[in-house]
């Protein structure tokens, strides 16, 4: 079940990159697909998971999440930068630029457009609120430390990124939630945003596939040297081998609900989202290095991720923690 998972949602994002190389998917054409999944697709699907979810009206499923995505965050970038300032010679980041966007790059793991289907298929919507929740920690992270980290200085306007409308429509379905208000919406307007929602899902990955094959497209010489081998081999070991084991003890430690276990079980296993490419663009990093490690985990992560979601299921099993 978790290998179909997982192999499911690759599939889809290498028919992206498929549609992009036979030229059905034009570049032009990114901006406005990202529109709509960002404001239309995924708020739906937010709406429809969060809006009338039992689980969410536990207090423990609405505050502990979102610290838990911003230390989970926190933590990457802590790891990463102990090594780039212990291993100098080792891991091929060769100035201060390139050692910032590796540091993002292996904090920011990708929370929201993989985690999303797999904890779909595996799982059940209670556990898929419960994510949404916690990527609100996850972005806050992003938007403060994340940016302060790649442009070398903090922004004073970091939380006018954290007013986007999926977390506008995370507040506005708890409180729906709250108040019990789903149960009242006419059914063909409940019907309409289900069907939006069902596209986001697909649609994402097919645009992931797409960026990704732009990528390799315009940055086929950022793996050309011996420093890229040492900066995709630390990426790997990092991200998906250090850090899944750091996820995982807190999971099994944590005194938390049976839904942020199974959502910190599979952030243990994700590779680094594709976003920080665009972070390192806007702010100055280092791009060929974002695209290194990004593509590099995604890749591994490929045998990885079902790996540690069995390990993590199989650890939380043992301890009694309720799978």
């Amino acid at each position: 079940m978790i290998v179909s998972a997982v192999i499911s949602v690759f599939v889809v994002i290498g028919i992206g990159a498929m549609v992009r190389q036979l030229g059905w998917l034009s570049e032009e054409a990114d901006n406005s697909l990202l529109k709509l999944i960002i404001r239309v697709l995924l708020p739906c699907l937010i709406f429809t998971v969060i809006s009338d979810n039992p689980t969410l009206k536990e207090a423990d499923n609405l505050i502990l999440p979102p610290i838990v995505g911003f230390f989970s965050i926190a933590l990457g970038f802590a790891v990463a930068t102990l090594v780039g300032r212990l291993a100098r010679g080792w891991h091929g980041l060769v100035d201060a630029k390139a050692r910032r966007t590796f540091v993002l790059c292996i904090g920011v793991y990708n929370y929201g457009y993989i985690p999303i289907p797999l904890i779909k298929l595996l799982f059940d919507d209670q556990t898929l609120g419960v994510l949404f929740v916690h990527n609100l920690g996850s972005e806050l992270a992003i938007w403060t430390l994340g940016v302060a980290l790649i442009s070398s200085t903090a922004s004073s306007r970091w939380w006018r990124q954290m007013i986007n409308p999926p977390t506008v429509t995370i507040a506005v379905a708890l409180l729906f939630n709250f108040l019990g208000l789903a149960a009242h919406l006419p059914e063909f307007l409940t019907t309409a945003i289900e069907w939006l929602g069902h596209a986001a899902i697909p649609m994402s990955m097919v645009l992931i596939g797409a960026t990704i094959a732009d990528q390799l497209r315009h940055n086929g010489n950022a793996w050309n040297t011996v420093d890229s081998a040492k900066q995709i081999a630390w990426s790997v070991l990092l991200r998906l081998c250090v850090l899944p084991t750091a996820f995982l003890l807190v999971a099994m430690l944590l005194p938390c609900t049976i839904e942020l276990k199974r959502v910190i079980v599979v952030a243990a296993a994700m590779p680094s989202a594709v976003f920080p490419i665009l972070l390192a663009r806007l702010y100055g990093g280092d791009s060929a290095a974002a695209l290194r490690v990004v593509l590099g985990t995604s890749i591994a992560s490929i045998l990885t991720i079902p790996l540690w979601i069995r390990a993590g299921i199989a650890l939380l099993e043992f301890t009694g923690g309720g799978f």
